[in-house]
């Protein structure tokens, strides 16, 4: 599976995360991957969602998300994010610009949340450097 997220927004968001902390690349493309699945899975539920309510668009409402933040408020573009809700569902459905934006800002609370217990786990290991394995670690412990 090809990572549709740059890697350069989410090692954005470790680096705010990490304090005084490194950031390996290794770490970017892993969280990067971890956000892509999440995202995924989170847009399958958002189309059972729409399917029931009759509708083959996608609406912030099927990410349980009420009021939409303001696209220049994130980190994480939304282009690749319509992309990652696309990813597990069909092609007959459509995202709605509203809910590109509620997923990226799911999507970026989620990433922040980890990249925090990855500058622990870094931390903890008295390690100067968050890596991929801080990443994996967490999923290990928190899934």
């Amino acid at each position: 599976m090809s990572v549709e997220l740059p890697f350069a927004p989410v090692d954005t968001i470790i680096r705010r995360n990490a304090g005084d902390l490194r950031v390996s690349a290794d770490a970017a493309e892993e969280l990067a991957r971890r956000i892509q699945r999440h995202g995924a899975e989170l847009a399958v539920d958002a189309a059972k969602r729409a399917s029931a309510d009759g509708r083959k668009t996608l609406m912030s409402d099927d990410f349980g998300v009420e009021q939409v933040v303001d696209k220049a408020d994130l980190e994480l573009p939304v282009a690749p994010v319509d992309r990652i809700a696309r990813l597990d569902i069909t092609d007959d459905y459509r995202v709605a610009m509203d809910a590109r934006i509620a997923l990226a800002d799911i999507l970026e609370d989620y990433a922040d949340n980890v990249a925090k217990a990855a500058a622990i786990l870094a931390h903890h290991a008295d390690r100067r450097t968050v890596k991929a394995e801080d990443i994996e670690t967490y999923f290990e412990l928190f899934g």
